[in-house]
């Protein structure tokens, strides 16, 4: 027998001596704390939920029919199937639901404790709050939860009110509920920040909660045995909805502490097949002895093993990457395989330098996703190694609504397959949709478009706990989403620096000619201005239609920062902008065009310490009262 095999089989059969240690899970999270978005990679975001603005946003404002969850990614237990014994817990949390201006206030929210993992049922927006498929009222198998809503729209065939706080088991009829709106401002929908107390105590198996609104207090609690109505172990966390109407829901903070303690014995019920042990003799108070000094070193033959065993599989498999907390994970290649139909040429999305890109269906967790296949062969192996890792680093720690979210990869380490997993963003590019016809982008959306990368770039540079310098900033490396939200991806060239550090040597300049900043090709330091520079390119191609080389009418090839400071340094930069777009734009929507090509010409100064943060410039682009410099023609121009 080899070593590695004494090593497993001793740590297979030393588990039938292993007896489980008591269970608890305990954490405090506060999303306006700097550490916040570390804390929420802790979490499993789901459908419309997002970090944003240092609270998590269950679902979308302004938005109808939208669905989000947000839970622990890690399964909590809450009863022992061997003693039967119940988990007590408390959880404490703050929140606020937002009513919009435009719509009627619906439907709510509410913590659970249900099928981990978290999955969001089919039908699950509106009254069913995230929690049920439409109209549930005796949940069973996977579908089953354990709820505290707090709901805001009155659903006849469920609900007793249109602002009240309810238990609800297996079913959208709560089983208790207590009306919130007793009290004039302090309701659900008032608008102000609230805290709510959920225990559980075993012993009595009463689950309460107390909600503070102001200084209003509303409580509701019942009886319910866990063991009946949940499996033993479970997801925890948000869910939240809205339907015909539309609300904002927000969780600010979020702790949870439980704990199984108590001797293991068996449960009374226990029905373990087997007679009766026979009365403590020398022989047993010997064997205990026996298996009391071997459980010592038990515990470091198994430790020494699976620390053995994990370093052995890691040099086969050469992955090295543990996986991120919140959504990534490791996937196989016959998964990824399957998921593609085999990399079929109709699967394939694009192609690029080091990658392909595929479309694929996942069977678990049941999504559609992008695939991106490095290549073979192409390039050294050490090149297209580097750009995995660093693509893997950079998106695997960082989450923003509109950064496109890692969903997990593959490293087959012996074949040298290297893919990543990534959302299907549905409406491609922004380049197909600029240049190749695919849609044609009103100014609203191309407004919205340029805020969205503002946003994304400003989380990266300023708002994440370290900088990081994406460093491909194009019109093809963002991606529309079927709302055309502008979500930022390709993260290959991305490197993380600490946000006092200015400047990030790098012995490899790369980038896309007409969006790489000159002083980085000069200088071969990458810094947030060099990000900036390629933030003002993009700006001024989505305002001009025009690629970054454009043709002018006498058929010479001009870069189309240099034709925008010529019409800017004509005084008539407004001609710059898509005359399409001119057309059919209104007086605010042309002052908002040129005050888009301003700060475009801004951003791309030649003068790197001449251009402004991506905070200034995301400034600029919405208030006028935010001054932009005057931008002279420069003086490469002007002779």
């Amino acid at each position: 027998m080899t070593i590695p095999q004494f090593l497993l089989c001793h740590m297979l059969l030393s588990t039938l001596y292993y007896v489980p240690q008591a269970i608890s899970v305990s954490f405090d999270f506060d999303f306006s704390q700097p550490s916040s978005w570390y804390q929420a990679a802790k979490l499993s975001l789901q459908g419309d939920a997002r970090m944003e603005d240092k609270v998590i946003e269950l679902t979308r404002k302004g938005s109808e029919n939208s669905v989000g969850r947000a839970s622990y990614s890690e399964a909590v237990a809450i009863w022992d199937e061997i003693t039967g014994e119940l988990t007590s817990f408390t959880t404490v949390f703050s929140f606020q639901i937002l009513p919009d201006t435009y719509f009627s206030t619906g439907d709510g929210m509410a913590f659970f404790l249900g099928h981990y993992p978290s999955i969001i049922p089919a039908s699950g927006v509106g009254g069913s709050l995230g929690l049920f498929s439409t109209d549930t009222t005796n949940a069973t198998g996977d579908n089953r939860a354990v709820a505290v809503e707090f709901d805001t729209h009155d659903n006849p065939a469920y609900d007793n009110s249109n602002n009240h706080i309810g238990i609800d088991v297996n079913s959208l009829i709560s089983r208790e509920y207590a009306n919130t709106s007793n009290v004039p401002g302090r309701n659900l929908t008032s608008g102000l920040v609230m805290t709510c107390r959920i225990s559980y105590e075993n012993s009595t198996q009463r689950l309460a909660a107390d909600l503070q609104i102001g200084n209003v207090t509303y409580h509701v609690d019942s009886i319910i045995d866990l063991r009946k109505v949940l499996p033993s172990v479970v997801a925890i966390g948000f869910s939240a909805a809205t339907g015909v109407s539309s609300e904002l829901h927000r969780l600010l903070a979020w702790s949870f502490n439980s704990t199984l303690d108590g001797p293991r014995a068996p449960a009374p019920n226990s029905t373990l097949d087997g007679p009766r042990a026979p009365a403590p003799n020398s022989k047993i108070r010997v064997w205990k002895i026996v298996v009391i000094i071997t459980g010592a070193a038990d515990v470091v033959v198994v430790i020494a093993g699976f620390v053995y065993l994990r370093r052995r599989l890691r040099r086969q498999n050469n992955t090295g990457y543990e996986t991120p907390a919140h959504v990534a994970r490791c996937f196989s290649y016959h998964e990824l395989a399957e998921a593609t139909h085999n990399f079929a040429e109709e699967q394939k999305l694009g192609e690029g330098a080091y990658a392909c890109v595929y479309r694929g269906e996942l069977a678990n967790p049941s999504r559609s996703v992008a695939v991106k296949r490095f290549k073979r062969g192409t390039s050294s192996s050490i090149g297209m190694m580097r750009a995995f890792e660093d693509e893997v680093e950079a998106i695997s720690q960082v989450r923003h609504r509109n950064l496109v979210e890692l969903v997990g990869w593959c490293n087959d380490g012996k074949k040298h397959r290297l893919l990543l997993v990534y959302e299907l963003v549905t409406e491609g590019n922004l380049d197909e949709h600029l240049h190749g016809g695919r849609s044609w982008l009103s100014w609203t959306m191309r407004y919205k478009i340029i805020l969205n990368l503002g946003r994304a770039l400003q989380y990266l540079h300023e708002d994440c706990s370290f900088c990081v310098l994406h460093g491909d900033i194009k019109s093809s490396n963002i991606l529309l989403d079927s709302r055309h939200v502008a979500k930022l991806g390709d993260f290959g060239l991305a490197r993380f620096t600490e946000h006092e550090i200015e400047l990030k040597n790098t012995c490899n300049i790369a980038g896309t000619p007409g969006y790489v900043d000159p002083d980085f090709v000069t200088t071969g330091k990458r810094s947030r201005v060099s990000d900036v520079y390629s933030f003002g390119i993009v700006l001024l191609e989505i305002v001009s239609g025009r690629r970054p080389a454009v043709v002018d009418h006498q058929t010479m090839v001009t870069p189309l920062l240099l034709w925008v400071w010529g019409k800017n340094n004509g005084e008539a930069i407004l001609e710059a902008a898509d005359a399409a777009l001119r057309e059919e734009s209104t007086a605010v929507d042309r002052g908002q065009m040129e005050r888009a090509l301003l700060v475009g010409l801004w951003c791309a100064h030649p003068d790197p310490t001449q251009r402004p943060s991506i905070a200034e410039a995301l400034r600029a682009l919405q208030s006028r009262d935010v001054e932009i410099p005057h931008l002279p023609l420069p003086v490469f121009m002007a002779g």
